[in-house]
């Protein structure tokens, strides 16, 4: 199998496999069960919209897809600053996945902004 030298499917499948990571390891209390939730389904969004974004049936749904990304790359990026917040020994992790997030972020920013409807 070939895979492109810039996948972004495949990007966004493993940055949704190491959110899992991550979310799986935390303690269980009242405030992570909470935060954990959205973040997962924050992070795992993102990919599942590309994809979807992918087999879109028009340039305008496409765009809205695309637009839809940024958007769940964003609020990932506002969970994983909470999660931070919560779990003292997750600081680090969440922080190298809050630069994931920013990345695709930007990328799907570019993305939206060259696509003509």
């Amino acid at each position: 199998m070939t895979t492109k030298p810039y996948d972004l499917e495949e990007r966004t499948s493993v940055f949704a496999e190491e959110i899992i990571v991550l979310c799986k390891r935390m303690k269980k209390d009242v405030v992570v069960v909470s935060i954990v939730d959205q973040l997962v389904r924050a992070g795992t969004s993102i990919g599942a919209n590309y994809c979807e974004a992918n087999g879109a049936s028009s340039k305008k749904d496409f765009k809205n897809k695309i637009f839809i990304c940024k958007k769940e790359a964003k609020e990932t990026k506002y969970w994983l600053r909470m999660l931070a917040q919560a779990v003292d020994e997750a600081v680090s992790e969440c922080r190298t996945l809050w630069q994931e997030a920013q990345e695709l972020t930007m990328i799907f920013s570019k993305i939206a902004s060259k696509t003509v409807v």
